[in-house]
């Protein structure tokens, strides 16, 4: 997969030769019908899946809007759905993120808040890496009161190897600015966003 950000300079076909290598490992023969095109159609799948290594996710946050009449409330976008890699085992982890933030003088276009997820999550990551980048990218560049991020996510890591424990998920959370210093905002995000009995 290129990444035109640093000197990687493995071909395609290289990376499909390394798909070849594992198909060999596991026991199977990459030279049979059904797994012909398989080492092309999973360095597609790579490309996709970890695209987030050739964007700037900050990039989205540059347009901004000061046209808010004064209005200096919680914006919080709920149940952003990503898919991402556990960088330990390679297995995908997927989750939903929530994300607040305290405007001072300017917001920013709802789908950028997405975006900022997607970018992150389309790359090698453990949950909390995700969970902070995510936070300190908008606190960096909105320079908003305060962020709050919390995400919820099912590792397949812990479900389909190890311990083999299904229908488990883990919850991880970043809490900036005014989120962490007043319980009262940090209360009403949480009641936003579905998580209640919050002190």
């Amino acid at each position: 997969m290129s990444d035109p950000s640093n000197s990687n300079d493995v071909t395609q076909a290289q990376a499909e030769e390394a798909v070849r290598t594992l198909l060999r490992w596991a026991g199977d023969d990459p030279s049979r019908e059904g797994l012909l095109d398989t080492p092309r159609r999973v360095v597609k799948a790579y490309r996709d899946w970890f695209c987030g290594y050739a964007e700037d996710p900050s990039e989205y946050l540059k347009r901004t809007f000061k046209e808010v009449e004064g209005y200096d409330e919680m914006v919080v976008l709920r149940d952003i759905e990503f898919e991402s890699h556990c960088e330990h085992h390679m297995a995908p982890i997927i989750g939903r993120a929530h994300v607040g933030y305290l405007p001072t003088n300017r917001v920013v276009g709802i789908s950028k808040l997405a975006r900022v997820v997607e970018g992150y999550a389309r790359r090698f990551q453990v949950q909390e890496k995700l969970t902070a980048q995510i936070a300190h990218c908008i606190q960096e560049h909105l320079k908003p009161a305060g962020v709050a991020v919390v995400v919820d996510a099912s590792h397949e890591c812990m479900t389909t190897r190890g311990v083999h424990k299904r229908g488990v998920s883990m919850v991880t959370s970043q809490m900036l600015g005014a989120f962490r210093e007043d319980a009262r905002t940090r209360a009403e995000f949480l009641q936003f966003i579905g998580i209640h009995g919050a002190r």
